[in-house]
């Protein structure tokens, strides 16, 4: 069994216990339930914008720690004002160290979008993430079927929300529901959690006219952020990068005046 497939697993066992803790009328009644989401389409194309979307990772499957002990809301104010386009943030708790509780202190000190990441396989989930603050899910293409991502998504869209469909693969792009707001392209195989920025390079061109790209993990320099939007990408998700320097939101910050010095 792959990282993967036990995440799946785990994430299965867990839904089911949080079915039973948290009934769906407990989570509807949230105060943030009837909040108008954010688009992070918008945000993403904006000329005023990075198109970068940062990411608070505490750890991961790969790294291990990455940074256990940072505080979300400082870290959220500063990624907004260091320019970032959006947000997304880490609530697997067993492989990632995230928790609900983090995307809600990001949603108390931020107004950018806010994307839920996590692995989807019950719409219970859809649920919860607009009551702790999401404005975005994801959808991962290799654990969903066609049809899965067409009911997620349409039941996201119900709720207000965006969604993010992530592939990695070119066998993935048949699982395509024509009403996804935006195509992920995962530079990370979550199988091996092996990285190669070839894969957006590659998938660029597979990927159907119309939908916005983002391209996802590995992104490291301003170069390479400036090389795929060559290939057409708007958007910009960088975790590890930014989570493991010392001040996330300072690196985030020059990162960014660095792409803006060299689109002058």
């Amino acid at each position: 069994m792959n990282i993967l497939e036990k995440i799946v697993v785990e994430k299965r066992k867990q839904v089911e216990e949080d079915k039973q803790l948290i009934p769906v009328e407990l989570l509807e009644n949230s105060i943030f339930f009837g909040r108008e989401c954010a688009s992070l389409k918008e945000c993403i194309t904006r000329n005023d914008k990075s198109g970068i979307i940062t990411e608070i990772k505490k750890k991961s499957p790969a790294l291990g720690a990455i940074n256990p002990g940072i505080n979300v809301e400082n870290l959220a104010a500063a990624y907004t004002l260091a320019g970032a386009s959006a947000l997304s943030v880490l609530t697997d708790n067993k492989f990632f160290g995230g928790c609900n509780a983090d995307l809600i202190a990001a949603r108390e000190n931020t107004t950018i979008p806010i994307l839920r990441k996590d692995f989807v396989i019950d719409e219970y989930q859809v649920i919860e993430a607009k009551s702790i603050g999401a404005d975005i899910i994801l959808l991962i293409a290799a654990i969903l079927t066609k049809e899965e991502i067409a009911q997620f998504t349409d039941f996201a869209h119900k709720l207000g929300m965006e969604v993010i469909l992530e592939v990695h693969a070119e066998q993935e792009l048949k699982k395509i529901f024509h009403k996804v707001d935006v195509i992920g392209v995962n530079n990370r195989n979550l199988e091996t959690m092996q990285i190669d920025i070839a894969t957006s390079k590659s998938m660029a061109k597979l990927i159907p006219a119309g939908f916005l790209k983002i391209s996802e993990s590995g992104i490291e320099n301003p170069e390479i952020v400036l090389e795929l939007k060559q290939f057409g990408y708007d958007g910009f998700l960088i975790g590890s990068y930014f989570m493991k320097h010392p001040e996330p939101g300072k690196a985030c910050a020059e990162f960014i005046q660095q792409i803006n010095r060299q689109n002058k």
